[in-house]
């Protein structure tokens, strides 16, 4: 249960870590396109001077635009590699933990199983324990009583006394014969 709740822990870290570069990957993408836009405005901006002047300014502006776009997409297609990369490491680690997850409750449910056979069979026993009690309680009953038949019947013949003390098994197997 401890190993199930430690993975189960981890695997919502590793969720909550997957939504947060998710989260990143659609701001760098949202600032792509507001950059894309402003180079649209500057561009239609620039159309409305005359014709030389918005030729030089315009490539002069469009020049070092494109320049500053090309590094910011640059940094921002790099980072989105990275995030990428980060989203598949932790889609790996999060089907990892969740397959965990599951061989942990599997064993735990085969032990849980394997504890109840096992109480099973030892309440089994215990059964048969105490029923062999039981017969051996009856069985040792009865050979008391054909003992005791039995020394009276080797101490009624005439001109046997009567023992008077406690005789062993050899002693009545003695006098009978």
């Amino acid at each position: 249960t401890g190993a199930i709740s430690s993975l189960q822990r981890q695997l919502e870290i590793q969720e909550s870590e997957l939504r947060r570069f998710r989260y990143e990957n659609e701001m760098l993408q949202k600032q792509l396109r507001e950059q894309e836009d402003q180079l649209q405005a500057m561009s239609d901006k620039f159309c409305s001077l005359t014709e030389e002047q918005r030729k030089e300014e315009v490539m002069a502006m469009i020049e070092e635009e494109n320049h500053s776009l090309r590094q910011v997409v640059t940094e921002q297609e790099s980072q989105l590699a990275k995030q990428n990369e980060q989203i598949s490491e932790l889609e790996g680690t999060v089907r990892r933990l969740r397959i965990e997850v599951v061989t942990s409750r599997h064993h735990a449910q085969e032990h849980k199983q394997a504890q109840e056979e096992t109480k099973s069979q030892l309440e089994a026993l215990q059964h048969k324990e105490v029923q062999t009690k039981v017969a051996l309680e009856r069985i040792r009953s009865k050979f008391e009583r054909l003992q005791s038949k039995i020394i009276q019947v080797a101490f009624s013949v005439e001109g046997q006394d009567p023992p008077h003390t406690e005789l062993t098994d050899e002693q009545v197997l003695d006098t009978m014969q």
